[in-house]
């Protein structure tokens, strides 16, 4: 598991991120021991296809301080943790059925320092706040989450893409979109040369 690889396509960090995001290296395999959060065998790939993944994200957009932002369905704490340390001055609400994994996230973000999180222990479309940004990874098919979610979308924003959902997602999703009408896809491969990123996208819906 391997930092370096985090730093080389982020390579402004403050101290205080590396530290948090060397921490994560630590804390991810300790807690998966207890409760599975990541696959087994997916372990050994944390810095790759969990960390650089959810950081796939910032390459799209810089969440502005004040940002509320909301992760969906957030499992282990993907992609709102490595979000919430690259961006310290936006808000991230944690929200997931499942409260054991929502025990990790608490118990990471504590140990990391974090002090911009927050976890709901919920369905995310029973989640009624509202936010500038939707974040999330792999739940369901995009027209599904984005009809879920829409209600949670504050109206007026601020940043250079539309307030909406940024969506990480692999493979051929064209048959989720044809209903779609308002997009725009990033393929990750543009930013990443690692071949996992090679049909990995973040999808904004709007």
């Amino acid at each position: 598991m391997n930092f370096e690889l985090i730093n080389r396509y982020f390579p402004d960090l403050t101290s205080h991120q590396v530290k948090q995001f060397t921490q994560l290296g630590a804390l991810y395999p300790e807690w998966n021991s207890k409760i599975n959060v990541i696959s087994r065998k997916d372990i050994e790939n944390l810095y790759e296809r969990h960390i650089l993944h959810s950081l796939g994200i910032a390459k799209v957009i810089h969440f502005r301080s004040g940002t509320k932002i909301l992760d969906a369905g957030t499992g282990g704490g993907f992609p709102g943790i490595p979000l919430a340390i690259f961006f310290p001055n936006a808000h991230f609400h944690l929200v997931d059925s499942t409260a054991k994994k929502l025990a990790v996230v608490e118990a990471i973000s504590r140990e990391t320092g974090l002090k911009n999180i927050s976890t709901g222990h919920c369905r995310f479309e029973d989640h009624q706040g509202k936010y500038d940004f939707i974040v999330s990874r792999a739940v369901a098919s995009l027209d599904i989450m984005f009809s879920r979610l829409k209600k949670n979308i504050n109206s007026i924003g601020v940043h250079h893409l539309p307030n909406g959902l940024l969506y990480l997602k692999g493979g051929d999703f064209s048959e989720e979109l044809k209903q779609m009408s308002n997009y725009k896809i990033y393929k990750l491969s543009d930013y990443f040369g690692e071949s996992f990123f090679e049909t990995k996208s973040v999808v904004h819906l709007f």
